[in-house]
């Protein structure tokens, strides 16, 4: 893969966009009245035990998931494009989303690559104009209810890395020329896949890292 198309992977939550999906995600759904309190003080105190690295990125999004147990999906769906025009738009990186653009035309594939769930996510991919989307599935049983699992691996970390790998075979990508675009040291696994990879107003420890290895760390603005 040392001379194919050369690819841009963008993480969304707190890279594209200054805010986590997820916890906007329930905060939609608390403002519909669809979730309890209750669970939402649950993400919540989730969340900031992820952000002080207590509780892997993985482990946050299987309690996020717990929530659509016995639930159907089309539940959600319906108002997943007022939730990103709403919730999530406002609140895009201007100067992330610029990177984008020259990375659009500069005739990059362009690749969305997060842990969140495919229906809160493909309205900013489509918007967007991302050419792929790498993300979380929802599994649903044999009665069509969501089991409160993911369908195959939740795309964080080393999965992270496995999906790029497997899509840069796929359309043939030129992962040494590629960029890639991450704000946690989860994303680690995926930015070292690149040759230029970039830090996005970074967690600690990537931070650490990107100063060590020369990697450019990005501000929102």
């Amino acid at each position: 893969m040392d001379s194919g198309r050369i690819a841009a992977f963008f993480d969304f939550d707190r890279t594209l966009i200054v805010e986590e999906s997820g916890k906007m995600g329930f905060r939609w759904m608390l403002d519909q009245r669809m979730i309890l309190p209750g669970f939402m003080i649950k993400v919540l105190f989730s969340s900031l035990f992820y952000r002080l690295n207590l509780l892997s990125e993985e482990r946050m999004v299987r309690i996020m998931l717990s929530f659509y147990r016995n639930r159907r999906l089309e539940e959600f769906q319906p108002g997943s494009r007022d939730f990103y025009r709403e919730y999530l738009r406002p609140h895009l990186a201007p100067a992330i989303v610029a990177r984008l653009e020259e990375h659009r035309e500069r005739g990059h594939l362009l690749v969305l690559v997060s842990g969140s769930l495919r229906y809160l996510l493909e309205p900013a991919a489509e918007d967007l104009g991302f050419d792929l989307l790498l993300c979380t599935d929802l599994e649903v049983d044999a009665d069509g209810f969501l089991t409160g699992n993911p369908e195959g691996p939740v795309c964080v970390q080393d999965n992270k890395r496995r999906a790029t790998l497997k899509i840069a075979e796929q359309h043939g990508l030129d992962l040494g020329r590629s960029y890639a675009y991450g704000d946690h040291h989860a994303d680690i696994p995926l930015l070292e896949l690149v040759g230029y990879p970039h830090a996005v107003e970074p967690s600690g420890t990537l931070e650490k890292v990107a100063r060590e290895r020369g990697w450019p760390i990005l501000r929102y603005r």
